[in-house]
């Protein structure tokens, strides 16, 4: 079996830092203290492929694209291409090009939704529709159907599968992404192995959460730290706590006792667009995570927010969310936190608030 590896070493780089994305954001996020996040991920999923399969052949792109990585868990790599300077997309594509002369019988990128697009666009553009791909998700944004559900997954997916299936390439402007707008577009169609655990392309649209808001709101306890973390439908909640939440990042809101207040307590919001580091330094004694899992994926950490990192959920509780619509088309909810035993702690059957009085239990996996 010839595995073509190519990791995006600044996949992923900006999220904890709130930067919502590293195009074109790299040195900023540097600055900021982000530190690469897909060497470690691209090392789990390797970790895996070696127990599973260690006479596979390895081709591989020279440092800081993956070959030392791929040494550490144990193969003796081939490498084809070597990047010269900063990386950019074209040695992606250029490696993507060797893999597909070389015949490989898959392509292992770790990256999020721009590797993605960058792999699949260049195979289409030299007709190769017969090379699978599969995803590790280090990026903030993994929108696509062509990633695994976590390293570990990728690793199982890539030593195992038999069968191949075409799937969906999305990706999203970043700086539009980083004023709110959220608008996937479909950027290429890509072969990728067939497997239970390949996440779904992000569901859009939902439905009326007025109500589930309201019921969060009816809930609030006074010298709680309340983390609400992106998307729409934890947005209605922050309409309903009286103040315009940033769409896609998480903000921080505190309900400060109050004894001449009509709910015992008044809000006052602390943060707004918050990074990992200012919200470990925005806990109160109890802090609960508002979160929603993104429709169609499942996922409620691991996708989108990042800042939620390992050591701000050891230190909340939590609180899912969803409507009832959203609940409906999942079977599962999931978890990616970039610490798996962090992920086997959050598993099992869990209540999802669906209304104002109504919760649902549903398991994360």
């Amino acid at each position: 079996m010839k595995v073509g590896v190519l990791v995006n070493p600044i996949a992923g780089m900006g999220g904890r830092v709130g930067l919502k994305g590293t195009d074109g954001k790299v040195e900023e996020a540097k600055q900021l203290g982000a530190e690469p996040r897909a060497p470690q991920r691209a090392a789990r999923a390797l970790d895996i492929l070696q127990q599973r399969r260690p006479d596979a052949e390895i081709l591989a792109i020279d440092d800081p694209m993956g070959a030392s990585i791929i040494r550490d868990a144990g193969f003796e790599p081939t490498v084809v291409y070597t990047p010269k300077g900063d990386t950019t997309a074209k040695d992606t594509q250029n490696a993507v090009k060797i893999f597909s002369d070389e015949d490989v019988a898959l392509i292992l990128f770790v990256g999020g939704d721009g590797t993605a697009t960058d792999v699949a666009e260049l195979l289409e553009s030299i007709g190769d529709t017969t090379t699978p791909m599969l995803g590790v998700p280090a990026g903030v944004k993994v929108y696509s159907s062509v990633f695994a559900v976590s390293p570990e997954d990728a690793g199982i997916i890539a030593s195992t599968f038999d069968r191949t299936e075409r799937r969906e390439v999305l990706d999203i402007n970043e700086d539009e992404y980083r004023q709110g707008e959220v608008h996937p577009e479909l950027r290429a169609v890509a072969t990728v192995p067939v497997a239970d655990d390949l996440q779904s392309s992000k569901q859009l649209g939902g439905g009326t959460v007025e109500a589930l808001a309201a019921g969060v709101v009816d809930d609030i306890k006074p010298g709680t730290t309340y983390i609400l973390a992106p998307g729409s439908t934890v947005g209605t909640v922050k309409t309903e706590l009286g103040f315009e939440g940033s769409p896609i990042g998480v903000d921080i809101w505190r309900a400060v006792p109050d004894a001449n207040a009509d709910r015992g307590w008044t809000g006052k919001v602390l943060c707004k667009d918050a990074t990992e580091a200012e919200i470990l330094e925005n806990l109160g004694d109890r802090n609960v995570i508002i979160v929603s899992p993104i429709g169609g994926q499942g996922f409620v950490f691991g996708r989108g927010n990042p800042q939620l990192s390992p050591a701000v959920i050891r230190r909340c509780e939590i609180e899912i969310i969803g409507s009832r619509s959203k609940l409906d088309g999942l079977r599962t909810l999931r978890v990616d936190t970039d610490d798996p035993e962090l992920d086997e702690t959050l598993s099992g059957w869990t209540k999802v608030r669906v209304g104002r009085f109504e919760k649902r239990m549903i398991q994360v996996v």
